[in-house]
């Protein structure tokens, strides 16, 4: 035998809540602000969230570029496996999951790029939308003989609208500090800084379209001023470091601080989702301040 369930509409009227609300509206004016302070402060809250999070989830991978015969694809095996491994000219590229040192939250698509010229447009065209890291090695040793190549390429990277736009951390990392000819990270900063303005000035016409699209030639720089890499909106880094390490084959290699700035990637990561939670609980209190619930 069937039982009818008859359900009172009235007893689920929000009737009673609206009329609280209007209620507690005339009597403090500053409830209506506060109320909306606080739904303002969830909505912002949670388009952030969803736009961190899928563009962090879209750039992942952490690029490694540079002229032929730099260490590039030793380094890719010291970062990944920390052993020496004999390497030869690469043609492809090489990619793998990579976890930063000591961390144990993100992991990173660490991509070694082939360094031949009439290889590395096609690579860097194909990689540079994904790159939440640039480390640009650099081989100390012949850094002087190869200043004017280097400068060439990181002129093409930071002139990249997609790669400005995105403004991936860039590390250049001075390799093969081992070596006893080899030119300090200081030296190579000021070297690329001007040789890099150099470049600029001879460049100056292939430079017409600077129209911000996606895709174009972004100017190096500030107009008007020598070039230097603290103009640039990306975050540029110098390390000194050595693959092969200063005891050869046998030993470690000497890489701790470019290790340690693969670290802050993760900690940068991290960074904003807990500055929007602290903004977010400061809003609140402040509207709970403001408007006081009365009972």
């Amino acid at each position: 035998m069937e039982q009818k369930v008859d359900l009172d509409l009235e007893d689920f009227s929000s009737e009673p809540l609206f009329d609280y609300l209007v209620k507690e509206v005339e009597q403090d004016p500053t409830f209506l602000i506060g109320l909306l302070v606080a739904i303002a402060a969830v909505i912002i809250t949670v388009v952030f969230f969803r736009f961190f999070v899928s563009t962090q989830t879209k750039r992942s991978s952490v690029l490694l570029v540079g002229l032929c015969d730099g260490g590039k694809t030793l380094l890719f095996s010291r970062l990944l496996v920390g052993r020496f491994t004999r390497t030869q000219t690469s043609i492809s590229e090489s990619s793998a999951s990579y976890r930063a040192k000591n961390e144990r939250g993100t992991t990173w698509t660490l991509v070694d790029l082939p360094g031949h010229e009439s290889l590395r447009p096609q690579f860097v065209e194909k990689y540079k939308a994904s790159a939440r890291a640039i480390v640009f090695v650099v081989d100390s040793a012949i850094f002087q003989k190869e200043v004017k190549d280097v400068a060439e390429f990181l002129y093409s990277l930071l002139t990249d609208g997609v790669v400005i736009k995105n403004a991936p951390t860039l590390l250049v990392a001075c390799n093969k500090q081992d070596i006893t000819m080899a030119k300090s990270a200081k030296l190579i900063q000021q070297q690329l800084e001007k040789e890099l303005n150099t470049l600029r000035v001879t460049r100056s016409a292939a430079l017409s379209s600077q129209d911000g699209s996606v895709g174009a030639a972004v100017h190096l720089g500030k107009k008007g001023k020598d070039f230097e890499f603290s103009q640039l909106p990306v975050k540029v880094e110098f390390v000194e470091c050595s693959a092969r390490g200063s005891k050869g084959e046998e030993g470690d290699a000497e890489i701790e601080a470019l290790e340690m700035s693969l670290a802050k990637l993760t900690k940068k990561l991290i960074f904003a989702p807990k500055l929007i939670s602290k903004v977010l609980a400061s809003v609140q209190a402040h509207s709970a301040l403001s408007s006081p619930v009365r009972l």
